[in-house]
């Protein structure tokens, strides 16, 4: 069920829209009538036009924006789906991929959020929502620069809401637990098919829900908050976990 929400006479653009948890939010706003561009550096098949970019590239993010205003006339919803990871301990911790996985996760959507912000203020109309992680409160070995790049993307989250609450445009997160996707898996080893995660998250119920979530299990609350049904929630993450922050 698609729900009530209706995206007819709206734009939007899907950040990481070819694969994952971005394809599946990008179908649920084209199937509620939203006008669709995606921007990934990979072309989507799918059912939204897709626009190659390389996010880690400050320029091309910018010109993304450009293009994506030209296309579309005007930009009312912003979704940041794209993400990269890079495991590593912080004393084997490479300094360009460190800072390469910072310029995708973290300074593209804030960039994106400052460039398309700018209409939507002007509009007195706009929907940005950033897909974050548990990651942005929770650590794990290895993690370190994907986890400081979703909790800066948690605080610019809660920044924006402020900044742009005036002008009528309303600013969140979705942070995703376990999801099936392929950033799951991690040198050939999908993290959800493993022993510990089978054994602690699964049978001793670590993870309440006892599963990892579908991409289409995030993509309903992107769209509750990317649509004109939300009104007045703004500055805030919704945890879509399973559960998985509640429990000790």
């Amino acid at each position: 069920m698609l729900g009530t929400t209706s995206f007819a006479g709206r734009t939007a653009v899907v950040t990481g829209g070819a694969h994952g948890i971005g394809a599946a939010i990008a179908r649920r706003l084209v199937a509620l009538g939203a006008e669709t561009l995606l921007l990934d550096v990979e072309k989507a098949e799918s059912c939204a036009p897709t626009h190659l970019v390389d996010l880690g590239d400050p320029a091309a993010v910018i010109a993304a924006a450009c293009h994506a205003v030209d296309r579309l006339g005007r930009v009312d919803v912003l979704v940041n789906c794209a993400g990269i990871a890079y495991v590593a301990p912080i004393t084997a911790l490479d300094s360009s991929r460190y800072h390469h996985l910072l310029a995708v996760n973290l300074h593209a959507p804030v960039a994106l959020m400052r460039e398309l912000g700018r209409g939507m203020a002007t509009r007195g109309y706009g929907r940005i929502v950033n897909v974050t992680s548990v990651h942005a409160r929770l650590g794990e070995p290895g993690c370190l620069a994907y986890d400081v790049s979703k909790a800066g993307l948690e605080a610019a989250t809660r920044a924006a809401a402020i900044d742009l609450a005036d002008a009528g445009v309303l600013v969140n997160a979705v942070a995703p637990g376990f999801v099936s996707t392929r950033l799951a898996v991690v040198d050939g080893i999908d993290e959800m098919e493993n022993d510990w995660f089978r054994t602690v998250y699964v049978k001793h119920a670590q993870l309440p829900l006892r599963r990892a979530a579908g991409p289409d299990e995030i993509a309903g609350p992107v769209a509750f908050l990317a649509s004109e049904d939300n009104t007045y929630t703004t500055g805030q993450t919704l945890l879509v976990d399973g559960g998985l922050t509640a429990r000790l």
